[in-house]
């Protein structure tokens, strides 16, 4: 081995392993500190922009998985209104059906028909008020909406409005409708009934509905679980593998500080061969 006093290619050597020990060892322990193998561009660039990219799709398919909810929310609104609706039919036709006898007392008649117009009109307050997050899928005039279902924004669900408002397609009784008489509670009996049966109806196109925003809810969030675990894979660090690789470098840096020492002691024992 070459000995010099000016160059000591031990030091150099040790001090080169010892430096590449604790770049690694200071990797590892970024690793172990941020919990990720792939925390910034300068860690591995393709790996980070693919990553990246999935995190920008699990943040699309949150406000996908947000409009769902609030389109499950204004479904649900309106079918409890409109199962309201229905319960006020039912009673409504008990009282018409109960003013068609033309042998009613004329303060019996007059108590019905002030017991079927205020069921008349408990319609209204219902449909009215059937409102969530501004949208009102019963109301006269309604148009339903529309709920985002995929991240691009180029797909939508929508869903129909199904009005309930009296004098609509579905609920045929009008505002003025009354059953004073045996004649005009007939006629009523028979807008009620036809009403019923409308209503009914609505009421299983919106359940639908309602299904069909609860399953793509689902698959939206499995499909976010499984983005983010996939991230998860590109970018998270293996703990446990960490901690014994940081565990093994810390024992490797204080070796290599030893042998620079050893090494930085060789221009000294050349003294002693010239008697010093």
């Amino acid at each position: 081995m070459f000995n010099s006093v000016n160059t000591n290619v031990g030091a150099m050597i040790a001090l080169q392993n010892l430096n590449a020990t604790n770049a690694e060892l200071n990797l590892v322990q970024n690793r172990v500190n941020t919990g990720k193998k792939v925390a910034t561009a300068k860690d591995n660039g393709a790996i980070w922009a693919i990553a990246q990219g999935q995190r920008a799709e699990l943040g699309a398919l949150n406000a996908v998985s947000q409009s769902l909810a609030r389109g499950v929310a204004a479904v649900d609104v309106a079918l409890a209104a409109g199962e309201s609706v229905s319960d006020l039919l039912l009673q409504m036709k008990e009282k018409a059906l109960a003013a068609t006898d033309a042998s009613l007392s004329s303060a019996a008649r007059a108590a019905l028909d002030e017991d079927f117009g205020a069921l008349r009109d408990q319609i209204t307050q219902v449909t009215e008020n059937a409102v969530f997050n501004g949208v009102n899928l019963l109301e006269t005039g309604a148009a339903g909406f529309e709920a985002l279902a995929n991240a691009d924004g180029t797909s939508m669900m929508t869903v129909e409005a199904e009005v309930m408002a009296l004098g609509s397609t579905n609920v045929t009784v009008t505002t003025t409708m009354a059953i004073a008489s045996a004649t005009a509670a007939t006629a009523a009996l028979s807008a009620v009934t036809a009403s019923i049966a409308n209503v009914s109806g609505a009421l299983a196109r919106m359940g639908t509905q309602s299904k069909a925003l609860g399953a793509h809810v689902t698959f939206v969030s499995k499909l976010m679980d499984a983005l983010e675990a996939g991230v998860g894979n590109l970018v998270d660090a293996d703990l446990a593998k960490e901690s014994a690789r940081l565990q093994a470098l810390q024992t490797k840096q204080q070796l290599g500080v030893q042998a620079l020492g050893i090494a930085n002691q060789a221009p000294q024992i050349l003294n002693s061969l010239f008697g010093r």
